[in-house]
């Protein structure tokens, strides 16, 4: 016995007794993974050789025999082993490990599912094992950690024999989940441990030198040689699918040791090394000459396409039944040996419903043995079932069938494609009809003139697909539209050979000319990199999906840095906002979910708006001031209906410290209740009226719905404005002048037109009289989104916290003051974004843009006299100097680490209205070129007109951005009559005005008959439509006596409603 520290890096812990003999007991996993020869580290003892293994006769190791090699200190590439010593003076403990599986055996049940079918009635897995004697010394609730099986607690400490009930309590552990997914490695190798992983087995210690065993003959030793065959199969693929995961180097190192030490036992039992590929050792070869039939073994008379498709229902019923994965494994790889036969016996891999394949004698066979082949008409029949199979799945998934009947109809389909497949000798493909007969296939060959015209084909009907889903065409034109372009890709396809890639010119020859093309196109992509003369500028990469910083060509693969969106708006509007929003640098993702970090380049855009919006309410005697954050409950809760609107969202602050607060706290959603109490303090005259104040800040609501930057978020800036006044025509008189500068914030300065209107009364603002809005559309989602509100409060807030005057016309008596309320918040960032950008990046209208202009010099290469780059530097100095003085919000980027097309992706990335390109011919010829962002256009510009032309270009680009999205409002906003009008104009994209009786009951009406028979995130397009204003300026005027699309009650104005963030 000697001590040694508990934890091998921690010895503060502590140390332990551990004892030594020679009979030890290993994992029974462990003892399967050992091979004759091989040296392996017993912890905290030293090498051991392993000289010998016992096998029961259900083949499963027995015992072990195995030599100390303890001077062997090379511990770098051995198993490693956990062990136990069998010995009297230290008795082994009794010991349940206790794991607890998940209750519900789906990760999320869905609205389809009866969540009882996915109870685990079988969630508590016990083990009972033999424990190291120091876990006598464990009290109830200490926390260990079991090596090479994880954390666990102490539930029930070990309790020797009882003198009441003889018999001793075994030391109860419960396994603590760490949020780790891949299992613990409890058992040698995890791939290859099998069901015995909770057996022991005994493994015997000589110090004397084993016998040596001599190799069995391979003859008798069929059955050994299978078993180590398919365990060869299996280890491979699991060192394959280490390498793929990128698993650590010591997981990969000990797998591959594995591998090697089975092949070394292979070749001992069968006399000659594994190869891949070569045929199991299941019975004698049979000659090639040889006619008649080889008579299986006993174990292969069943087709081997049946003994796979067997062995993978067991897998799949294992695993729904969640049995122990020590069953799972040994029957996965029992399934991958088989595979593996599968494929050695018919020269294909196996696939699932694809039917069973030929071998490959029958496939090499003469003429005189092959079967006859199948008639065109029995092809072009099959192919018929297989495509009505094929929209009968469709339909179901459509009409969302219960899951088994889904399951039915695609395990039918699966089955006919298979016979689709034996009879031709080709897959089933979409719009490509049957062919007359297998022997047809390769016997044409094609012209380059007819694969140049079948490719031109093929990209214009792909164009056609993207108009078609950009423009939200109808389910029906577009499933055409897919049919024909999978149709056209079969017909290039079989006269070409190869698949059609949209990069590579068509019929193309291939080699050096090809390749110079694909290195042009990626350069393109990328915005070239490295160094580069004037003329590279036309390398921009308009459609970059990554910036080059590699060298020029000929200097091997440009490096990605994967600077560009990858993601495309008209296609995953989701992606590519979450891209623009980081790789723009706007903001930085936080660990608090629905918080977000702005960058500088997101808070000089609110800035700008803060700075407008400022300077145009002191105009109007508006004062800035600040209120506290933190709101009492008393002081919230005193204006009841205003408050239920916000309830679900109130932050709470519940404790000092550890100490709990007499009274919670709330972190303000709004700041009525906030600031009025002062109000009531202030106001005791009508000669303290009126009072204007606004206040620039933050607030909180915790919403649960799905966060998205800037649209949706838990914190969020605004500026609120509170105002009292003694009279309701001077509040209504403001409430609109208000909301006319919120539409100036948008029109003017972010170039996008806005919808003004009144709220309906299910809509409008918690506790006020009536709410006015700024809508804005975003055309990509086909949704409306709020742009910013203004509330005439009435006298409702005033009641509640007695602001109060004396009215000069009626002495003695108190009036109640008139309020309003109004804001605008961070959301205009988001709206912004999504209405101007593009799938190069982020699109600013200059007025908001942190930067207006960036100068790029180009042409400084290593061939460029320094005196030439320094005048070039020296040139764009002056460019600097000059914009600045006119007003112009510009930057040089001289970084001499960046190629110019990297710079012209960076800039265009991040939005900036114009780019300014100098280069040595430029400074030759007194010009420079100047790149639009909105258009691409380039315009070459003479040195002593920058300035003007410029400011000129600024605000034609800040006129055609407000124009662009202008139309783009104007096109999809109508107006329109009855419901089935409304519906069919509302699942186009649109939004849309129509007579609207005004009640909050058939709001909800036309809310529930709109929505989609679909689950998806709030907001989603399947959301029914909501109200969004009353506009002020509606398209069409109401004629009189007429009804609501309901058909129920007469209308009292149009009202434009849509889908809305």
């Amino acid at each position: 016995m000697k001590e040694v520290a508990k934890h091998p890096k921690n010895e503060e812990v502590g140390l332990k007794e551990v004892w030594y003999g020679p009979r030890v007991l290993i994992e029974g996993a462990d003892a399967e993974t050992l091979t004759e020869g091989e040296t392996v580290t017993f912890i905290n003892w030293g090498n051991l050789i392993i000289t010998k293994i016992n096998k029961a006769p259900d083949s499963k190791v027995a015992s072990i025999e195995a030599r100390l090699d303890l001077d062997n200190k090379d511990y770098k590439k051995t198993t490693k082993i956990t062990w136990l010593a069998e010995t009297s003076s230290a008795p082994l403990l009794p010991v349940i490990c206790v794991n607890y599986q998940h209750l519900i055996t789906k990760a999320v049940i869905t609205k389809d599912d009866d969540f009882k079918e996915y109870i685990n009635k079988n969630s508590k897995l016990e083990e009972k094992m033999l424990g190291d004697p120091c876990l006598k010394s464990l009290k109830k609730g200490d926390i260990i950690q079991l090596q090479r099986r994880g954390f666990y607690i102490c539930d029930q400490p070990y309790e020797p024999i009882s003198p009441n009930s003889c018999k001793e309590s075994p030391c109860v552990l419960f396994y603590i989940p760490d949020g780790h997914t891949k299992e613990m490695p409890t058992a040698g190798s995890k791939d290859k441990s099998k069901s015995q992983a909770s057996s022991n087995t005994p493994a015997k210690v000589t110090k004397a030198p084993s016998s040596s065993v001599s190799a069995p003959s391979p003859t008798p030793a069929s059955a050994s040689a299978t078993d180590l065959f398919s365990s060869v199969v299996a280890q491979g693929e699991a060192v394959r699918n280490l390498k793929a995961a990128k698993a650590s180097k010591e997981e990969v190192d000990k797998a591959v040791q594995q591998l090697l030490s089975l092949k070394a036992q292979f070749k001992q039992q069968t006399g000659v090394d594994y190869k891949p590929g070569m045929a199991p050792p299941t019975s004698a070869p049979a000659t090639p000459a040889a006619s008649a039939p080889v008579a299986p073994a006993p174990e292969a008379t069943a087709c081997p396409y049946t003994r796979v498709s067997q062995q993978g229902e067991l897998v799949r019923k294992l695993k729904a039944e969640k049995a122990p994965k020590d069953k799972i494994d040994a029957a996965v790889k029992q399934l991958l040996a088989l595979k593996e036969e599968y494929k050695q016996a018919t020269g294909q891999d196996y696939k699932p419903g694809a039917g069973p394949a030929p071998s490959p004698t029958q496939k090499t066979a003469a003429p005189t043995q092959n079967s006859t082949s199948p008639s065109p008409a029995a092809a072009t029949g099959l192919y018929g079932k297989v495509a009505e199979q094929g929209e009968l799945v469709r339909k179901l998934k459509t009409e969302k069938a219960p899951k088994d009947q889904v399951d039915a109809a695609v395990k039918q389909l699966l089955a006919l494609k298979a016979e689709y497949k034996q009879q031709t000798g080709q897959e089933y493909k979409p719009g490509l009809q049957a062919p007359a007969g297998p022997a047809q296939t390769g016997t044409q060959s094609s012209t380059p003139l007819q694969a140049q015209e079948l490719y031109a084909q093929v990209a214009q009907q792909g164009e056609l697909v993207r108009k078609l889903k950009t423009e939200k065409a109808s389910k029906e034109q577009v499933d055409e539209a897919v049919k024909t372009l999978l149709d056209l890709k079969g017909k290039y396809k079989s006269l070409t050979g190869e698949d059609y890639k949209p990069v590579a010119a068509a019929g193309a020859a291939g080699g050096e000319d090809k390749n110079r093309k694909e290195r042009e196109n990626k350069s393109e992509k990328q915005g070239g990199g490295g160094k580069k003369g004037k003329g590279d500028k036309g390398g921009q990469g308009k459609e970059s999906s990554g910036g080059g910083a590699g060298g020029g060509e000929g200097q091997g693969p440009k490096k990605q840095t994967r600077l560009g969106l990858e993601a495309k708006k008209e296609e995953n509007l989701a992606d590519w906002y979450s891209q623009v929003i980081t790789k723009a640098e706007m903001i930085e993702y936080y660990d608090v979910s629905g918080c977000y970090v702005l960058r500088p380049w997101a808070y000089s855009i609110w800035e700008a708006i803060k700075d407008f919006f400022d300077r145009e309410i002191k105009k109007l005697g508006v004062e800035n001031c600040y209120f506290p954050m933190f709101v009492s409950q008393a002081a919230l809760e005193k204006e009841k209906s205003h408050i239920a609107d916000f309830a679900p969202e109130v932050a709470w602050v519940t404790r000092s410290g550890k100490t709990e607060l007499a009274e919670p706290i709330a972190v303000r959603p709004t700041s009525e209740t906030v600031m009025y109490p002062a109000y009531a303090k202030w106001v005791q005259s009508h000669r303290d009226l009126p009072i204007k104040l606004n206040q620039w800040c933050n607030v909180v609501r915790w919403e649960f719905k799905h966060p998205q930057p800037f649209l949706r978020t838990r914190e969020f800036l605004w500026q609120e404005g509170h105002t009292a006044f003694a009279t309701k025509e001077e509040a209504a008189e403001e409430v609109l002048q208000i909301l006319d500068l919120y539409a100036r914030v948008y029109e003017e300065l972010m170039a996008i037109p806005v919808v003004k209107g009144r709220k309906t009364e299910k809509e409008k603002f918690a506790g006020g009289d009536y709410t006015t809005t700024v809508e804005a559309f975003i055309s990509a989602s086909h949704r409306a989104i709020q742009g910013a509100t203004s509330h005439h409060l009435g006298q409702n807030f005033s009641k509640m916290f007695e602001i109060a005057f004396e009215d000069p016309k009626k002495p003695g008596e108190k009036q109640l003051a008139f309020q309003n309320s109004w804001g605008i918040t961070t959301r205009t960032i988001g709206v912004l974004t999504m209405v101007h950008g593009d799938n190069m990046g982020l699109v600013l209208p200059p007025r908001v843009a942190c930067l207006q202009v960036v100068i790029i010099p180009c042409g400084i290469t290593a061939s460029l006299p320094e005196q030439d780059k320094e005048a070039l530097l020296a040139q764009c100095s002056k460019y600097l100097s000059r914009l600045l003085d006119a007003g112009v919000r510009v930057k040089s980027d001289t970084r001499d680490n960046y190629s110019p097309g990297w710079k012209f992706n960076h800039w265009e990335l991040k939005g900036v209205p114009i780019r300014l390109e100098v280069g040595p011919k430029d400074m030759q010829q007194k010009q420079c070129v100047a790149v639009r962002r909105d258009t691409g256009a380039k315009v070459t510009i003479p040195e002593a007109e920058v300035e003007k032309r410029l400011l000129g270009m600024l605000e034609d680009i800040q006129n055609n951005l407000f124009k662009k999205a202008s139309d783009d409002l104007k096109s999809h906003m109508v107006a329109v009559d009855t419901m089935e009008a409304f519906q069919k104009e509302l699942d186009q994209g649109k939004i849309v005005q129509i007579p609207f009786c005004g009640g909050i009951e058939c709001e909800d009406w036309i809310k529930k008959t709109t929505a989609k028979d679909q689950d998806l995130e709030p907001g989603a397009p399947s959301m029914g439509a909501k109200s969004l204003c009353i506009p002020f300026s509606p398209i069409k005027t109401l004629q009189p006596g007429q009804m609501c699309v309901s058909g129920k009650e007469p209308a009292q104005f149009y009202t434009l409603f849509g889908r809305s963030y």
